[in-house]
């Protein structure tokens, strides 16, 4: 038998991402359990972010944000990242993570992360505590050594993470 628990957002473990943007003069990175696919053509992420944090102020400058896909070896930079505001510091030179050049935009990937995702926002939506920042993909760029032959991820290589009320979850796929 179920037992009703309360009212709240519990889905399940979601994935850790390590959002970057900038505004063209600082960069910052955000850890965010949020995100996720909203559509396929075009291909457009969400990321869901609380007004008063810094990122949110970034992006909405910018226009543009990054999402970088980190392995559990980034599991310190990960909590640090979603704890400390980047108003205080550079998250980049703490963390010891590389800025990379994307193809399209002015925000920096993170090079240690074996994927990242370049988005330009294409509509912002209010939802109560969060803002939703819904951006097409411009491109997505992968380290060569997690690449299949016929050009896509191979996700088995990438020791991936999911986040849920505090908790780290290093994904595992199962076939």
């Amino acid at each position: 038998m179920k037992k009703e628990i309360g009212r709240f957002e519990r889905m399940y473990p979601n994935p850790a991402v390590l959002v970057s943007c900038s505004d063209g003069i600082r960069d910052n990175i955000i850890t965010i359990a949020w995100a996720g696919t909203v559509c396929s053509n075009p291909p457009m992420i969400s990321v869901s972010i609380r007004p008063s944090r810094y990122s949110h102020e970034l992006i909405i400058a910018s226009k543009e944000f990054v999402i970088n896909i980190p392995e559990s070896k980034l599991i310190a930079a990960c909590e640090h990242c979603g704890t400390i505001s980047g108003r205080e510091c550079d998250k980049f030179k703490e963390n010891k993570l590389s800025r990379q050049t994307g193809s399209f935009l002015k925000t920096p990937m993170i090079k240690e992360c074996p994927i990242s995702i370049e988005c330009s926002v294409k509509k912002i939506i209010n939802l109560g505590s969060h803002d939703m920042f819904i951006g097409e993909v411009l491109a997505v760029h992968a380290d060569e050594s997690i690449i299949y032959s016929d050009g896509d991820i191979d996700y088995e290589k990438i020791d991936m993470l999911s986040h849920l009320m505090g908790y780290y979850f290093k994904n595992k796929i199962i076939k």
